[in-house]
């Protein structure tokens, strides 16, 4: 089972952006929050004024907006100009002989000389009436509107300020904040009044050994759960069938999945984040997942006959555990650098069609020129992963498989409104002398097709991305060259040259509330088997947002290839490569492939802002189907696939991505190639996948 598609995007609600912007795939995580200082008035050097000019409120010459104080008990008198050209003030008590400055509705005969200064570019305070004197104590900016009876904090509710949401510091248990809390608490009681915001005793725990101020908690609570009826093709078990009259390769298509996942995840962060990054944090995300599946066939879940139907699982993953750690900063904008070390999330580009997942590495990230410029610097060593629930499994050995990846974003290049990505990827498997079973029981390292040996790998992946808009059409594209050698063809058992290519773009145009979308994807396929060339494209671990997502057939169902291999599938779950892999979280890249081509369209409409409509029409083909004829021992197989037609209803009950609801319905119109490769004793003419799912967060 895999999780359902990443809808949880909580913003802070008086949040303003981090260093790096929201479509950065590879971003530093932290939660901003509203930074309300309270502006004061400040002495400029140099003094008082001998010219007078009437009061502007101007910036001063830094641009911070002081103002610089002047004789603010004097009105603005008249200025003049002697016959020096010297400007002087006077008054109708003022005699015009005596020298010197007079002072208004105080008669005197002499007065001491003007005080001549030179501060350019500063200006006059206002008057005293400009300052507020109904001045409010507060315990600390963050819980003004609390202090005011604005809003009460209750640990529950994530929509207004918490504490464990990150909208507050945490208090630092040192004496002397205890002391100051208990003479808030002791006072309040003696003049029987409720006690103040900010004097309950500090619960902070002392082993965190936090001595500093800003330290943020951050708490996360997830439920996920899906319900999901769907048909695909069925192999029929070789020693024994649960269905009468299924004696054909494929039998009944009826399946149920049930999931229901559990994720908790704390953050404790130093720093204010809202206009720069974290100093340092450190996050931990576990998730628990139950799974239920039920079947027609004997032999899917389990590689026992004996074993049944259906099957009932669960596991409980590490999906995060990282320290990130600021750098430097290297410009008074903060532009910075930093490192995170641990299993975090990697993105390698907009869409997660190269690698979109959860594990262990290294990153060095930062940004330049005013954030124009962003780069990251990776190093992945891929976990293993539980088979029924896609979990990292920590319990295991990591595998013999690294990614190298280093990409340079640059913001409105080559045009303003579009943000490019250059990226350089290394994947680099040792896994040749493995053999891996999975949970149930089904060999996935090495694949059970072609001459079934093991195999080692380095391909090298050249990609350029972009995401943005050109004017009003919205854009996002992809292009991947894969570049390396295989150490065993599944087909010669000789070394084979990796020459592959990718391609997909979906530009959208904005109407007022609706968005239509259209959808091109191509992946090269194989058309020479027993060549040393191999020339299908295959990713390391995709998932990609794209064309509809898992709102789709052929993205969201695995498709099994039975007789022409075992245990292999012509697609992944929530993967559109035609990859002929084992599996997408255990198997290895497979460039021996006959590709894909996708050709779509779709719309999204917001109806309210609660209710999103979403539509998509999708149609697919093999680029070349050599490699299925060579398997299969078939003379012609269509290149076909068919036509994926889904909807989706997305309802946010509380306007926010706190509870999210989700519906959608997808159906398969099988093509010629299609046809040819999964027909059924049932004679199903087309094949469906429905999805509930529900969102609740906290």
């Amino acid at each position: 089972m895999s999780l359902s598609a990443p809808l949880i995007s909580l913003l802070a609600s008086a949040s303003m952006p981090t260093a790096i912007p929201a479509h950065f795939p590879l971003s530093p995580a932290g939660r901003g929050r509203g930074e309300g200082e309270r502006a004061s008035a400040s002495v400029q050097s140099g003094g008082l004024f001998a010219e007078a000019e009437p009061p502007q409120p101007t910036l001063s010459p830094q641009g911070r907006g002081d103002w610089a104080l002047a004789d603010q008990e004097a009105p603005w008198p008249e200025a003049r100009l002697d016959q020096s050209g010297e400007q002087s003030h006077q008054t109708e008590d003022a005699d015009p002989e005596e020298p010197g400055r007079r002072r208004p509705g105080i008669p005197q005969n002499e007065l001491q000389d003007a005080v001549s200064q030179d501060n350019p570019g500063a200006i006059r305070a206002p008057p005293p009436e400009a300052f507020p004197t109904d001045h409010i104590p507060v315990p600390d900016r963050w819980r003004l509107i609390e202090s005011l009876g604005i809003v009460k904090e209750r640990g529950f509710d994530p929509y207004h300020q918490n504490t464990y949401k990150g909208d507050r510091p945490l208090c630092i248990p040192t004496k002397e904040e205890q002391e100051r809390r208990r003479e808030l608490r002791e006072a309040a009681d003696r003049d029987d009044k409720a006690r103040p915001p900010g004097s309950a005793r500090c619960r902070t725990p002392r082993f965190l050994g936090l001595d500093e101020d800003d330290w943020f908690l951050v708490v996360n609570a997830v439920s996920d759960t899906v319900v999901e009826p769907r048909s695909f093709p069925i192999p029929v078990g070789v020693q024994t069938t649960r269905q009468p009259g299924s004696l054909d390769v494929f039998g009944k298509n009826d399946s149920l999945a049930l999931s229901q996942t559990f994720i908790g995840g704390v953050a404790l962060i130093k720093g204010s984040t809202a206009y720069m990054p974290p100093h340092i944090e450190y996050r931990l995300t576990l998730a628990l997942n139950f799974n239920y599946v039920d079947v027609s066939e004997r032999r899917v879940l389990f590689v026992e006959p004996s074993k049944g139907t259906s099957r009932f699982d669960q596991f409980l993953g590490v999906q995060e555990a990282f320290v990130d750690y600021h750098l430097r900063n290297v410009s008074d904008r903060y532009d910075f650098d930093s490192v995170r070390v641990g299993i975090q999330p990697f993105q390698l580009d907009f869409r997660g069609f190269l690698f979109n997942d959860q594990q262990l590495g290294v990153r060095l990230f930062g940004n330049r020129d005013n954030n124009r410029f962003q780069y990251n610097l990776a190093a992945i060593w891929r976990l293993e992963k539980d088979t029924n629930s896609g979990l990292n499994d920590i319990t295991q050995s990591p595998r013999q498989d690294w990614i190298v990846h280093a990409n340079l974003y640059r913001q409105d290049f080559p045009v303003v409104g579009l943000t490019s990505q250059a990226s350089v990827t290394w994947n680099a498997n040792r896994e040749r002398g493995d053999i891996e079973v999975d949970d149930n029981g089904f060999p996935v390292r090495p694949a059970l097709i072609g001459n079934l040996r093991a195999r080692n790998y380095d391909v090298f992946y050249l990609g350029y991305n972009a995401d943005g808009r050109i004017g009003r059409l919205n854009l996002s594209a992809s292009a991947y060259a894969a570049l390396g050698w295989d150490r065993n063809n599944i087909f010669t058992g000789k070394t084979g040259k990796i020459r592959s290519f990718f391609f997909a773009a979906e530009p959208s145009y904005d109407v007022n509330w609706m968005r239509f979308r259209g959808s091109f994807l191509f992946a090269s396929g194989d058309g020479e088997p027993f060549d040393d060339h191999e020339g299908g494209f295959d990713a390391i671990f995709e998932n990609p947002i794209f064309a509809g997502a898992d709102t789709s057939y052929w993205i969201r169902q695995t498709i099994p290839f039975a007789g022409g291999g075992r245990a292999v599938a012509i697609n992944g779950r929530n993967g559109i490569l035609n990859s002929l892999r084992s599996s997408k979280e255990q198997g290895q890249s497979n460039f021996n492939n006959p590709g894909t081509i996708l050709l779509g369209a779709g719309a999204d409409f917001d109806l309210t802002p609660e209710l999103r409509l979403s539509g998509n029409l999708n149609h697919l083909w093999f680029h070349k189907t050599d490699i299925l004829k060579a398997l299969r021992n078939e003379g012609s197989i269509p290149r076909d696939i068919g036509w994926d037609v889904s909807a989706a209803a997305i309802w946010r009950p509380k306007f926010t991505q706190n509870l999210v609801l989700r519906a959608s319905a997808a159906v398969l119109q099988p093509g010629k190639g299609f046809r040819d490769l999964f027909f059924n004793s049932d004679g199903d003419k087309r094949y469906y996948s429905v999805l509930f799912n529900a969102i609740v967060t906290y």
